[in-house]
């Protein structure tokens, strides 16, 4: 239960200790992992001390555990040893300083440590952080290079040498950080994380220069592998140990078998890019004069062809063609328009003969009612109507005086009156 207090009620520094030990000693002897930075063996004393530190964290705490515990693991424990302890938490009241006391010390071996590794090997895969689809590309030629490597190291001095050998203008932002021992996986990340951070990095290259199983167990810790999984700008593993790969080459959009290969494979060689660009412009000249060579055949064979030594003589063949055909249309065009001329003068004839007009000419007349109708019998006139008489030269008035008989060989009796 969470102790009551109040402003005007509080509990002393030394009741505050006691709770904390109580609650401590509530918890029980327990197995905690981790690796022993410190070891200290005084002479003669019967209690060892240690600082067992937390290999991904900046977290460690103090053991102490007796003599004889110690001795039985004293010939394969030493300091960055990696160890199982069963051990008590326990409280020191006057200093406020919490510790264990270790009852068993059991060393991590190398085999359960590669166990381990490949649970994790597992896990990891299953999340998907080793698939290839996520992996980014490498710049062709990255203007910033950020190195992550021990200080001083031969794996710094290669990476550096051969990529300025490579391109003498590559820039580099390096970070010094140790690469093994306790304070590894969290500086490295650490790094690793600021190198992403900085928009002018291209490319991010962690490099080791090999080492034994221990040495690079901080390259495969889980916190290294997720922060290099969710860095944006692509990451070079450059550890070189070839017979046992750290989980950092499976995460690392590129693995690079020694800090030599990395530079080779993220700085392009300027002598070689010479060589392919020199490469590429005689061949682009190749294909260039090929392809003039070849218009220009074409063009020669199609000036070697008649009708381009001699233009005008398609054009003469055609004339000739076309004068027949004009010299035929105007004959059909003529013959049509005699015919036509025949047939309308004819035609021109009927009508004159068969028109009015024509009988007008001959003496004949015709009687109209001032209405305008044509008298066609004497009925249809009675004595005193005026009526209209048209001839071929123009008309006149008559006036109906009376009806005679009518004329012999004539059926229009008006005709006769009148």
């Amino acid at each position: 239960m969470a102790a009551h207090t109040t402003p005007d009620a509080p509990l002393p520094v030394g009741q505050v200790s006691r709770l904390i030990g109580g609650w401590i000693d509530r918890l029980g002897a327990i197995w905690v992992e981790g690796q022993i930075t410190q070891l200290s063996r005084r002479p003669g004393a019967g209690v060892v001390f240690l600082t067992l530190r937390d290999p991904s964290h900046d977290i460690s705490v103090s053991v102490t555990c007796y003599r004889q515990v110690f001795d039985a693991v004293a010939d394969v424990v030493r300091e960055g040893s990696r160890v199982v302890l069963h051990a008590k938490p326990e409280w020191y009241a006057p200093r406020g300083q919490l510790s264990l006391r270790a009852a068993e010390i059991r060393p991590v071996g190398v085999g359960e440590l590669l166990a381990r590794l490949e649970q994790l090997k597992k896990s990891l895969a299953a999340e998907g952080l080793f698939a290839a689809d996520r992996k980014k590309p490498l710049p062709f030629l990255p203007q910033l290079i950020g190195l992550v490597c021990g200080r001083a190291s031969a794996a710094e001095r290669d990476v550096l040498e051969n990529a300025r050998h490579r391109w003498p203008a590559v820039r580099f932002e390096v970070r010094n950080v140790p690469v093994q021992g306790v304070h590894a996986v969290p500086q490295v990340v650490q790094a690793v994380k600021e190198l992403d951070a900085m928009d002018a990095v291209d490319v991010i290259v962690v490099a080791r220069g090999g080492g034994s199983v221990e040495d690079l167990l901080p390259f495969s810790d889980e916190q290294l592998v997720r922060a290099v999984a969710d860095c944006r700008t692509p990451v070079v593993s450059a550890i070189g140990h070839e017979p046992d790969s750290p989980l950092l080459d499976l995460v690392a959009d590129l693995r690079a078998s020694t800090p030599t290969d990395a530079a080779k494979k993220v700085v392009p060689d300027v002598g070689e890019e010479y060589e392919r660009v020199r490469w590429l412009r005689d061949r682009a000249r190749r294909c260039v004069e090929a392809y003039l060579d070849r218009e220009e055949r074409g063009l020669a064979s199609a000036l070697g062809r008649p009708v381009m030594e001699d233009p005008h003589r398609m054009v003469d063949e055609r004339e000739e063609q076309v004068s027949a055909l004009t010299e035929r249309a105007r004959r059909t065009l003529g013959h049509l328009l005699d015919r036509a001329e025949s047939e309308l003068t004819h035609t021109h004839a009927r009508v004159v003969a068969l028109s009015p007009a024509a009988t007008l000419k001959r003496g004949y007349a015709v009687l109209q009612r001032p209405d305008g109708h044509v008298v066609r019998a004497p009925a249809e006139a009675a004595p005193g109507d005026e009526l209209r008489a048209r001839v071929a030269e123009g008309e006149f008035t008559v006036r109906v005086t009376e009806h005679a008989g009518p004329v012999p060989g004539n059926d229009d009796p008006i005709e006769n009156e009148a």
